[in-house]
Formats: C-alpha cells, structure tokens, sequence
C-alpha cells in the first residue's frame, strides 16, 4: 500500500515541502530503501525507525519497503524526518488512515524507544507550513516554544510516538499549544549599563548616536581606557525588535538550534567572535553553507575586539556584507543568501603596544611596526564605518568621584524616541534606520538648512571626503537631528557628524 505525508527541509534560511511516500510492497525481501537525494543522517533514520515502530508497541512491516522524498532536486538532510517516515509506514501498513494525515505536517526525530527528539530549523518549516496554508503541524514539544511568535498556525506538540498515533486514531486527542503570558522583563540589561562608566561622555555619546542610527562605529584609545566596557553596554541602550525583525532573526538561531528567550523577548543579538575566527565563522559558508557571525549578529551587534588583529582577508570579506545588507555563498551545494544588516562595533589600540600619544606612557613600537599594524585596517573598509570616536584614558578624578552618569534606561528612552522618528519616515519603505537609507532615500528625506548644506560642502573640499563619506555624514547628522526631535538638519548637526569622519586608525 502506498502512503503520502507532509513533511520540510531547509535549505540556507528557506524551508520547503516535502513529500515522503512510503511503499510498504505485499511480498519481497525485507529491505528498507530510501530515495529522494538523502545525506547519510537520512540514511540512517532507517535503523532509528525500525527500533522505535517495535519499542512503541507497533509491528514493523516483514516486507519490501520504498520511501521517496520528493520533489527528489531538493538536497534532504537532518533527523527530522524520522518522525514522517515512520507515520508513513504505519499508514501504509494500515496502521493509520491516510484521512487522518489531511492537511497537516510532521517534523520530528525519534529516539530508539519511541521519543519524539527536539529539532533545528523548526521556524523555516513552520513558515513553508503557513504558506501552503497547512492546517497543523506536529512538531516536538521541546520545540513548541519557538512556535509562539505564530498566532495563525495550530501547533500540536508531540512527546512520544504513542502518544501521535493514539491522536491520529482519535484515541486520546493532543491539546493544541498555546503560548503562555509573555514576560516583558529583559534580563540582560541588568548585566551591564551606562551608568557603570566613569567618564568618556564623548565616547558615550557616539554610542548614543549609533544606536539610535544603527551606524557602525569604531572606537580607538589605549588598554584600560573603557572600549570594552563601553561596547558591551551597547545593547543595553538598543530599541527592542519590533515583529518582523523578531521573525527574521529566530530564522537564523533557529537553523543552528540556538534560539533563545531574549530573541523572542526582542533582544537584539550581540555577538563577540575572537579574532581567530575565520572567514567561514565571520561570512558563513562550509560544505553544507551555513550562517556565520554576521549573520547571528542580524539586527543587532558585531562586535569585533582588537579589530586590526584579525586577519585581512577576514575583514575584508565584511566589506559587501556591510553595504548591501546580506552574504551570498556559492558552493557546489548550490548559492544561499544569507541576512547580514548588522551593527559593526569595532576596538581597537592606536598601535602595538597600544600607547601611542598616550598623555603620560611612551610608546615603545617603531615607526615601521606602527605603520604596518595601521595597514591592517584598509581604507575602503574604514571608509564603511560611519562613526570613529577617540577613547583617552580615563582621569583618575573621575574614578573616584561619586556621581552616577545616566542609566541606559534613560538613554535608551532618547533613542527610542528617534527610532520612532525614523519609523514614521521610512513607514513606506522596506528600512528601518537612518544607516540603511540610499543615495536617493538620502535626498528625499533628509532636509538641511542653506548654513549645513554650505558647511557640508566645504568639508568635503577641505578634507576630501569620497562620495560614501559625503552620504554617510549626511546619514548621522540626520540621526543627530532625530536625537533633538529637531525637523531639519543644521549647521550644528552636521558639524559633531563630521567630527567622526576619521579615516585612520
């Protein structure tokens, strides 16, 4: 007897239906084969199957059984077809009735007594489900919990094989999934805050500006001086994702199983790869293509320490990724594109010995070392980097003091309040922040007064600016204006922008 059931794959951060047709022949010997372009972990669901179907309490048919994963161009892979494989089985050896799979989508792997296991890349196929308009979907009940950012889809958690057949025959039915109250309470802010930092009000407030803009920035200043402790305190003053940015991201952790409750809170991502980390880790890619760091980093924070001791080709890889917003790998396997609008957050020391114009150590490098450690860092990359911002040692005045700077409470009320600014502009658009405007967007929404546009002009004369750095400039001192709840950008706007045009290290 022949039997069809629903099941997906993924394939990069897309999910795809897939038939699995089972052909359970009345004689023959007793085989089991398994067709439709299966990876090895498919193959051996074979042996997980069988086990499981005895264990469970069912008879594994004595005969000839075929299974097809079709459409057979799409490359399979994972243990999650265990679960469908084995519902086809028992339907074809009439175990279940094929009216009972109706409409509805298994995902699973089974341990060898009869478990339902959790899954990656359970948000892909829930997604493909929606779609195809599917009207349940039978998914682990470790991994119901990712299924709460869908409203519109009747997830149905399952724990054991036993207990899916027993619902499919209507024995006893399996409740629905319904997401608990959502707790708004966001822990990580408890971590690190603003009000930490003793001094660096300028460092402070580039960071303010970046996270209300979304603009990349690079600080630089000797050992000790704060970068670190600064950087981690970004996300602390980062708006919260809003919905779609929610589902764009749990995408990405999803495929790697590596979802957390911050993502679903609307944490953005903050991610710190050591400089070791190679291309593959930073862009993504492998045999089998995969997110990398910039792509976990999606809607949230990259931040690279000792930026210029990573190697070259590494940062330069960033390059793309940084303008248009996503990595596309090409392999054998086939081209994936992956999403990659990250905040670049980049430390680093001004030389080897990381004291050169130090107020009061001596720097020990020579003149050739220095030169050398500053190239490792190229132009066109600094030249993607919206805000360069100087970090000087800290006085030992203001370590003592007792006062309490700003909370990132506050300060994050002020860049949310700009967020917003931006959300009503690009209302129309498919962007959210003042950094991912384009050339056109640039001159359709930021207005400037006669003295900015002049003073701007002049800069860009007198220092030399490339056309990005002229885009970019106008691009911060937009945000600036945001930050003041101000309608148009002024002389004073665009000249604290272009404070942070450096293109040195």
């Amino acid at each position: 007897m022949l039997a069809t059931v629903i099941a997906g794959a993924t394939l990069g951060l897309s999910g795809y239906l897939i038939e699995v047709e089972v052909d359970v022949a009345d004689g023959g010997f007793p085989t089991c084969t398994i067709v439709g372009l299966p990876n090895k972990s498919i193959d051996e669901a074979k042996d997980r199957v069988r086990t499981a179907i005895t264990n469970a309490g069912f008879v594994m048919p004595d005969s000839r059984i075929t299974i097809n994963l079709a459409p057979a161009d799409i490359p399979k892979s994972g243990s999650a077809f265990d679960l469908p494989i084995t519902i086809g089985i028992l339907t074809a050896s009439n175990s279940i009735t094929q009216e009972s799979l109706a409409g509805k989508m298994f995902i699973g792997e089974l341990s060898l007594e009869g478990q339902v296991r959790k899954v990656s890349g359970i948000i892909p196929l829930i997604l493909v489900a929606k779609e195809e308009k599917l009207k349940e979907v039978y998914i682990p009940v470790e991994n119901a919990k990712e299924a709460s950012i869908f409203e519109d889809v009747k997830i149905i958690p399952v724990v054991s094989l036993r207990q899916l057949v027993d619902h499919l025959r209507g024995i006893k039915k399996i409740e629905e999934y319904i997401p608990g109250p959502k707790d708004k309470k966001i822990t990580r802010y408890s971590l690190y805050d603003f009000s930490q930092i003793k001094g660096q009000e300028q460092a402070k407030r580039a960071l303010e500006i970046a996270a209300a803009g979304f603009h990349n920035i690079h600080l630089k200043g000797p050992p000790g001086a704060g970068k670190t402790l600064l950087s981690r305190t970004m996300p602390t003053i980062l708006p919260l994702m809003d919905k779609d940015e929610i589902l764009e991201v749990a995408k990405v952790y999803s495929i790697l199983g590596e979802l957390t409750e911050e993502i679903f809170a609307g944490v953005r991502p903050f991610r710190s790869p050591h400089h070791t980390t190679s291309r593959i880790g930073l862009i993504g890619g492998g045999s089998h293509p995969t997110p990398g760091e910039i792509s976990l980093s999606h809607r949230g924070v990259l931040f690279l320490d000792e930026f210029p001791e990573f190697p070259r080709s590494v940062l330069e890889s960033m390059r793309q990724p940084l303008e248009d917003g996503v990595v596309t790998v090409s392999r054998a396997a086939g081209t994936l594109t992956f999403p990659a609008r990250f905040l670049l957050l980049a430390a680093s020391n001004p030389c080897p010995c990381g004291f050169l114009s130090h107020p009061k150590k001596s720097c020990i490098c020579s003149p050739g070392a220095i030169a050398r450690y500053k190239k490792r860092l190229s132009g066109p990359l600094l030249d993607r980097i919206d805000v360069h911002i100087d970090v000087p040692p800290v006085e030992v005045d203001k370590l003592s003091e007792e006062y309490e700077s700003e909370k990132s409470d506050v300060v994050r009320g002020r860049v949310e309040k700009a967020r917003a600014r931006q959300g009503l502009r690009f209302s129309a658009l498919k962007i959210s922040f003042n950094s991912e405007m384009r050339a056109t967007d640039v001159k359709k929404f930021c207005k400037m007064t006669d003295g900015a546009q002049i003073l701007l002009k002049q800069a860009v004369d007198r220092l030399a600016l490339s056309a990005r750095s002229y885009f970019k400039t106008i691009k911060v001192a937009q945000t600036i204006s945001d930050l003041e709840l101000s309608d148009n950008i002024d002389e004073a706007h665009i000249a604290e922008a272009l404070q942070y045009r450096v293109t040195e290290l």
